[in-house]
């Protein structure tokens, strides 16, 4: 399911509502873009056409994955 609010998923048997609090990127994703989603191995799940990876366990606790961005000297490039 798919609302102004977020996206409701269903993985390994469990729902998750993924906030675009915290999915921001797929806001504004194309629907067929956030439909093509697929297990990554046993641990994750993957959006190819988004270049999107989640843990299965950032699913389950999201509190124990904070969204934070952390600048690295190799952000910027000196022309």
């Amino acid at each position: 399911m798919i609302n102004a609010q977020g996206i409701m998923l269903s993985v390994l048997g469990n729902d998750y509502f993924l906030s675009y609090n915290r999915i921001p990127w797929m806001k504004d994703a194309p629907i067929r873009s956030v439909l093509n989603v697929q297990m990554s191995g046993t641990e994750a799940i993957e959006w190819p056409d988004l270049d999107v990876d989640l843990e299965i366990d950032s699913l389950r606790h999201p509190e124990r994955y904070p969204l934070v961005i952390k600048r690295n000297p190799l952000d910027y490039v000196e022309a």
